[in-house]
């Protein structure tokens, strides 16, 4: 029993939660509101229902009211005419209506007692609709906004994390770049240097390399005699200490 229970528990607990999820709170409050219209409507037609029947008591005390008379006018016009027993039967009639209008009476009070009573219900369950419905279009208008700020903030939220992932990938990007910059700037160091050999030319022998080395000196040689020349205007160099040139 005890397990059962437990599951039984953790059952409505998830049905909780979904409705709870699937519930808008605006549309609890207007059917909230809807349902005290329709008992606000009932209450009016109750009220109506016991006036008119309040005002079909009127009308046949009324006209009850008016036969009693006509039946006092009668019995008195027998009495003037000598005519006792029609006067008497004239009152025993008038009695019978006294009765019913007496009963009628009564029933004319009650109603209009409850009549009293209705009226002053609606008027209250009129003031509470009122009221509450003040109160739902306030609790609406701040869920709303409160909803909308909530979606606001998401949006902030995914364009921040949208932001960080970008940045992290430019920041990856500028990592390569400067790897691949430094990295060709060595190559050129390397190139520059001679440290690197142009593996696609013809390989060359050791005569070739030395022939090459001699042409450079020879060629060093030349330059530096020339410019010697052009330094001088064409006189011997000048002497320095120790005899060299």
């Amino acid at each position: 029993m005890g397990f059962f229970k437990r599951l039984t528990d953790i059952f409505r607990a998830k049905a909780n939660t979904a409705l709870d999820k699937a519930e808008d709170p605006r549309q609890t409050l207007d059917y909230s509101y809807q349902r005290q219209l329709e008992l606000l409507q009932e209450v009016r037609r109750g009220v109506v229902d016991v006036a008119s029947s309040r005002k079909r008591l009127e009308l046949q005390l009324q006209h009850l009211t008016g036969q009693s008379d006509k039946l006092e006018n009668q019995a008195r016009a027998a009495l003037a005419a000598g005519r006792e027993d029609l006067a008497r039967e004239a009152l025993s009639r008038r009695s019978g209506l006294q009765q019913q209008m007496e009963a009628i009476g009564e029933q004319l009070a009650q109603l209009q007692a409850e009549e009293e009573k209705l009226v002053l219900a609606q008027q209250r369950l009129q003031a509470k609709v009122e009221a509450f419905r003040t109160r739902k279009e306030t609790i609406k208008a701040t869920y709303t906004a409160a909803e909308a700020q909530t979606k606001i903030n998401e949006a902030f939220a995914g364009v921040s994390e949208e932001f960080s992932d970008v940045g992290r990938a430019v920041q990856r990007a500028e990592d390569k770049t400067a790897a691949l910059q430094a990295r060709a700037g060595a190559l050129d160091e390397l190139v520059a240097s001679g440290a690197l050999t142009d593996v696609s030319g013809v390989a060359r022998d050791d005569i070739t390399v030395e022939l090459e080395r001699l042409a450079s000196s020879s060629q060093v040689e030349s330059d530096l005699t020339r410019l010697k020349g052009e330094i001088t205007g064409g006189q011997p160099p000048p002497q320095l200490p120790g005899g060299a040139q």
